[in-house]
């Protein structure tokens, strides 16, 4: 999203805001009558400002996701590379030990050490590989 744009959604939202709330305390300091026309009056009031301020509300919400949104975006790509560096590790601390069971794969006294730690060094690293391919295309 564009600065300009941002500040437009923004700035829309706060003269909105700041209306609605003139609007309120304009009413709120009007004198009431005993009347039950009067009491009417303040009802249509009191819904018409619960109207504005709804309406406030959905532009201010407007405006903060607009501002928020390219920071969503670059916060994902974060997250999905941070992730992929945690599942990197299991592989780094595994690894090794592959390395060293690798002659018992078929028939020997680490032949379950073996496929295990594979197991465990194959899934960590698609995961790992998965996540920053997943960062890269977004």
């Amino acid at each position: 999203m564009k600065p300009q744009s941002i500040g437009r959604a923004l700035g829309i939202g706060l003269r909105v805001v700041g209306r609605a709330a003139g609007q309120r305390i304009a009413s709120a300091s009007a004198p009431s009558a005993g009347d039950p026309s009067a009491a009417q009056a303040a009802a249509a009031r009191s819904r018409a400002t619960g109207q504005v301020a709804g309406q406030t509300t959905r532009n201010l919400g407007k405006g903060v996701r607009g501002f928020v949104r390219p920071f969503t975006r670059v916060g994902g790509i974060l997250w999905l590379e941070v992730t992929g560096v945690f599942f990197l590790l299991p592989v780094v601390v595994f690894g090794p030990t592959a390395w060293r069971t690798r002659f018992s794969w078929a028939h020997g006294p680490d032949h379950r050490t073996f496929l295990v730690t594979m197991v465990i060094v194959v899934i960590f690293l698609y995961l790992s590989v998965t996540s920053f391919l997943r960062a890269r295309s977004r």
